[in-house]
């Protein structure tokens, strides 16, 4: 039999930029009542500790860095929270292809247009291709014409991407969504002050 084998001892993992791993001499420390005092890192950690609380660099970049006492697991759980929401937000951009033919149907054709409009407000691109088989490759700028059209039709929710180009015997176009810009906010104009001046009431005479 061979001899066990003698793994080093498993090391500790070592919490970043909480307690006595923040490296900075002094921070701005941040308490759950409010209070912010600039202080060397050494006391703020232990006032912290008293507390029942970590201290945890929140911005280390800051000058100086600023530090505040909570839970070190509450704050984990913010954290993760927060990372969730932001990649929940998070939009891919996708490009959606939608395939034609040369000699595509009125049908088909706004069919497939309303999947791109769907596609364009969704903040995806759409590819359009038109596919040639056969002797239809002989018949290219049918199948130009009808990307071009296709990309007019779309015109206000997309902006076409250059021209229709031609691979193999497949003619294809990209269109981008149209960027929204949101309407400025009108500013209220403050109703301007009677700037003329008060006249006095006439003083009845004295007797």
């Amino acid at each position: 039999m061979y001899p066990p084998r003698s793994f080093p001892p498993r090391r500790p993992r070592v919490r970043e930029n909480v307690n006595e791993a923040i490296r900075v001499k002094e921070v701005r420390a941040v308490f759950p009542d409010g209070t912010a005092e600039v202080m060397p890192t050494p006391a703020a950690v232990r006032r912290a500790q008293d507390m029942g609380l970590d201290l945890i660099l929140i911005a280390p970049t800051a000058e100086p860095p600023v530090a505040k006492a909570m839970d070190y697991g509450q704050w984990q759980y913010e954290q993760k929270k927060k990372q969730h929401e932001a990649k929940r937000k998070q939009h891919i951009i996708q490009v959606k292809e939608l395939k034609f033919r040369p000699n595509t149907d009125d049908h088909d054709y706004d069919f497939k247009k309303n999947h791109a409009i769907r596609f364009l407000k969704e903040g995806n691109r759409v590819k359009a291709i038109v596919q040639f088989r056969g002797r239809e490759i002989a018949h290219t700028e049918l199948g130009k014409k009808l990307l071009l059209r296709f990309a007019g039709d779309l015109n206000g929710v997309g902006t076409i991407e250059g021209q229709p180009r031609l691979e193999g015997r497949n003619a294809h176009v990209i269109i981008s969504p149209v960027k929204v810009i949101p309407p400025a906010k009108e500013k209220r104009e403050k109703p301007k002050e009677d700037a003329s001046p008060v006249q006095a009431s006439p003083q009845a005479p004295t007797a």
